[in-house]
């Protein structure tokens, strides 16, 4: 059989006249061998890697605006993308002549099975129910066969010619449609002009502290009320202020969420969340009559000619290409993940930032800030130091990402580090994100305690408008973590109700209303109190003004497509309680029943919780012969810290994990960790733990 593919013979020879016997050369062949080699690598590298990449990244702006990327950063991280593997295939593939040109041709058919297997992972991920190893196998099939198709065929390679405009296409996506085009190419404007103000009277200071992930039950205790001896700093706010029970947010996404609420407009269309998509919000209006500190997270809402922010996360084209390069991991493993730019969206630290802290320790004897300051949000400590009256009013804004995962914090302001993959849904892995949301939420309880702290001690708590909510919930229902749409119908309440807290100057006594509070009220309300007339009509109605009469709430899970959800105060999960092992001492003379795999097992014989780092998260496996559902209860220098159960192995080979949340086991120096199994009758057997 003759291959029709194979490349041609040389047919352009060029001789040196002077020299009869030199060989011919073939180079005007090898240009367009090389040309059609190109053709088929760019198009394959773009389906591959520049389409997946730039379709996560053109729909999650929030990314490239919480790192602070430039619009030249980005443009050359889209050139990356879109040339970069291309060209390092290309020239790897044009090596191959040092070895003739059937390697050359071996080289680039390997290629094309390999890009081929790599779309087929990610076509085979999304299509069919095969995983790890057998899609691999699968992907691999298919990438060989593709390969033998063309070097049989010339369809194959001519379609793939064709296809190499395809990273064309994806960057011009990107570039001008996609939700992130306002960050490459920002219009310019501050919106339809500054607000006036509503009637005689002086403005007052607003400080508006807007956390993030805070579903309103996680507060609650079993008689609906804030839980005091959990949360006693919320409990304070909500002793002297206004609170909103019935208040949720529109949607479970921050980019949408964030702008209904310092614009007062619902969700109708993906836009960046930037200040060239919403010219009209808050620091628009009040710029004009207010000096402006703002610290946000994930938007850009405050133009440049308002404010600009002193404290950042990690910045600069570099940060942007790896974490674009986790990305890209997720998206080619032939397992199910969570391509999510937000896994990057993790609060620098005081210190990380080289801020010093903004305020000498307060006087609550079992918080150690002496040794933990530091580990402070740096854009807290900076919000923080701002609280001071002034002569012109001020609006004081900080967006901070807390309690929102990564989840890294215990009650105390202590660190702790854990996987980056480790599950946060199914049997055993959801109560342990709902633990460790709860012990970061304990922390952002003491930071809401510094603000009112700060307040007061510098006379701004009187004079102030003082508002603290979160933008959305989010779920830790098993089978439904999260703040999507299944999350949103199986556990509405974990997601859309929000705390919603307003104290007004003078305020002193706490009330609750129980009005249809929806977060598009925040601005109009923030707006009567300030006294300021908006300059632009909004959607919400001001807590001033009569309640809305509907009972229903709107819920954007998509812009411009409003779910109605039922009204009305949720009533919070009940929440595990403690076993009743935790906290009783054991002893060493437990029966041994086996080994235990502990990682990190090494960082308990050397621990100093004067660096605010504590390795509370214990997590590894047991033996197989272990069934599922099986108690281990982690003890810490002869006391019980926690209870957990063994679970199916996660991707990891993970059966175990228990967060340590009492730090005050903890010891300097060399710590005794133990693994007992808690049999059915209650018994506890020793099992020894291995690295």
């Amino acid at each position: 059989m003759v291959d029709r593919t194979a490349d041609p013979p040389d047919v352009t020879v060029a001789r040196d006249a002077t020299s009869a016997g030199a060989a011919p050369e073939a180079v005007p062949s090898v240009r367009r061998t090389e040309l059609r080699h190109l053709l088929e690598v760019t198009a394959l590298v773009g389906l591959t890697v520049t389409q997946p990449l730039l379709d996560v990244l053109g729909r999650s702006p929030d990314f490239f605006l919480f790192h602070r990327a430039t619009p030249g950063q980005v443009g050359a991280l889209v050139a990356l993308v879109a040339v970069g593997p291309t060209v390092a295939l290309a020239v790897l593939g044009a090596l191959g002549w040092l070895a003739g040109r059937r390697a050359r041709t071996a080289v680039h058919r390997t290629l094309v099975a390999l890009l081929l297997a790599a779309l087929a992972v990610q076509v085979g991920r999304e299509l069919t129910p095969l995983r790890g190893v057998p899609l691999l196998l699968a992907a691999g099939t298919v990438g060989v066969a593709g390969a033998v198709a063309h070097r049989r065929w010339r369809t194959p390679g001519r379609v793939l010619r064709v296809a190499a405009a395809g990273p064309l296409v994806f960057v011009s996506l990107f570039v001008l449609v996609s939700p992130a085009s306002a960050v490459v190419l920002p219009r310019r404007g501050d919106g339809a002009g500054p607000g006036v103000a509503a009637g005689p009277g002086g403005h007052p200071p607003v400080v508006l502290l807007i956390l993030d992930e805070l579903p309103l039950v996680s507060l609650l205790g079993p008689d609906g009320r804030i839980d005091a001896a959990r949360f006693p700093h919320v409990a304070e706010l909500a002793a002297g202020s206004t609170w909103y029970r019935n208040a949720t947010g529109v949607s479970g996404w921050t980019p949408y969420a964030l702008p209904a609420m310092l614009t007062g407009r619902y969700p109708a269309r993906p836009d960046a969340p930037h200040y060239s998509a919403y010219p009209d919000n808050i620091f628009t209006a009040f710029g004009g009559l207010y000096d402006i500190r703002a610290q946000e997270s994930i938007t850009r809402l405050c133009p440049p000619s308002r404010c600009e922010q002193a404290v950042g996360p990690e910045q600069g084209l570099g940060v942007l290409v790896r974490q674009s390069a986790g990305l890209l991991r997720q998206l080619a493993a032939p397992v199910d993940g969570t391509v999510d730019p937000e896994a990057s969206y993790r609060e620098p630290t005081a210190v990380e930032a080289g801020l010093d802290a903004a305020e000498p320790p307060p006087a609550d004897p079992k918080f150690r800030w002496d040794s933990l300051d530091d580990n402070q949000p740096a854009r807290f400590t900076d919000f923080l130091a701002g609280l001071r009256p002034t002569e012109r009013p001020t609006l004081h804004v900080l967006h901070l990402l807390m309690p929102h995962s990564p989840w890294t914090f215990l009650p105390s302001g202590a660190r702790y580090d854990a996987p980056e993959d480790l599950p946060n849904d199914g049997a055993g892995w959801a109560d342990l994100a709902r633990q460790r949301h709860l012990a970061q939420l304990g922390y952002t309880d003491r930071l809401i305690g510094e603000t009112l702290r700060t307040m007061r001690a510098t006379g701004l708590y009187d004079r102030a408008v003082l508002m603290v909510t979160a933008d959305h919930g989010v779920s830790f229902t098993e089978g439904f973590q999260g703040r999507g749409m299944d999350a949103i119908r199986r556990a509405p309440g974990e997601v859309a109700w929000v705390p919603m807290f307003v104290k007004e100057p003078g305020q002193r006594a706490g009330r609750i209303d129980d009005r249809n509070w929806e977060h598009v009220d925040l601005l109009p309300t923030v707006a009567d109190l300030a006294r300021i007339r908006l300059p632009a009509r909004v959607d919400g109605r001001s807590a001033r003004q009569a309640p809305r009469e509907r009972t229903d709430k709107r819920f954007y899970d998509r812009p411009g497509e409003p779910v109605t959800l039922p009204g009305g105060v949720p009533t919070p999960p009940p929440l595990p309680a403690p076993h009743p092992l935790v906290g009783t001492p054991v002893t060493g003379d437990r029966r041994t029943g086996g080994t235990v795999r502990v990682a990190d097992l090494a960082a308990f014989r050397a621990v100093d919780p004067d660096t605010g780092s504590l390795p509370a998260l214990v997590w590894g496996s047991v033996p197989a012969r272990v069934p599922d559902g099986t108690l281990l209860a982690v003890a810490l220098n002869g006391r019980v810290a926690a209870v957990t159960p063994v679970v199916p192995a996660d991707e990891g080979g993970r059966r175990f994990a228990a967060l340590i949340t009492d730090d005050r086991l903890f010891r300097p120096g060399a710590n005794q960790l133990d693994v007992y199994q808690v049999t059915a009758a209650g018994d506890l057997r020793r099992l020894t733990p291995t690295a």
